[in-house]
């Protein structure tokens, strides 16, 4: 405590600042330790914990789930960061989730099984025209119809709407990946160059 008195005398402070920041560090460290203040919404893994997830019963996911695919969740931060947005350890955090506008994937697949012939998944999922197509020429000469049964089943094909199907929490859900600029060994901002060979 002697060196920070010190260094703050050094910082040629004025004394109301000085007793401040002298009682500030004080309860800093009745608390524990120091701690920092942090803008949370840039906090890594490992810095916050979230652990009040509300999912909403009748589509298993967050609620407040937007079409972007974001919801708004709260969350703490480890202790000693304190949040400048809320001047706390408590902040809200947007996390990924599915968006969802009530197409099951029970039914869409079941459809497509009993009904596939007739184009009634297609119409169900929002593809009016390939649903006609289907029901003038019975799926395609059924072709279609086996077709579109795997499309579904491997959710391949979702609801024209970009929405995800409802799928039950432990249900087989898919997670397609794709690759961009992002996922690929690009170098960053942050990587030096250097001279020589080595095997990575």
């Amino acid at each position: 405590m002697k060196e920070l008195r010190s260094k703050i005398r050094q910082a040629g402070l004025t004394k109301i600042y000085r007793i401040w920041l002298v009682v500030l560090l004080m309860a800093a460290k009745v608390y524990g330790e120091y701690y920092y203040v942090a803008n949370c919404s840039s906090l890594l893994p490992g810095q916050y914990l979230c652990n009040e997830l509300n999912i909403d019963p009748q589509n298993q996911q967050l609620k407040g789930c937007t079409k972007e695919g974001y919801a708004r969740i709260p969350c703490t931060s480890a202790p000693g960061i304190i949040c400048r947005e809320t001047n706390n350890g408590t902040f809200e955090r947007e996390v990924p989730c599915r968006y969802t506008n009530g197409y099951s994937y029970e039914t869409a697949l079941l459809l497509s099984v009993f009904l596939g012939m007739f184009g009634i998944d297609r119409i169900y999922l929002g593809y009016y025209a390939v649903g006609l197509a289907k029901f003038c020429t019975l799926g395609f000469l059924f072709l279609g119809q086996l077709i579109d049964i795997i499309l579904i089943a491997t959710q391949t094909i979702g609801p024209a709407d970009g929405s995800h199907y409802v799928i039950s929490y432990f249900g087989a859900g898919i997670t397609v990946i794709r690759m961009d600029n992002t996922t690929h060994r690009m170098p960053q901002e942050d990587w030096v160059l250097g001279q020589g060979s080595k095997e990575l």
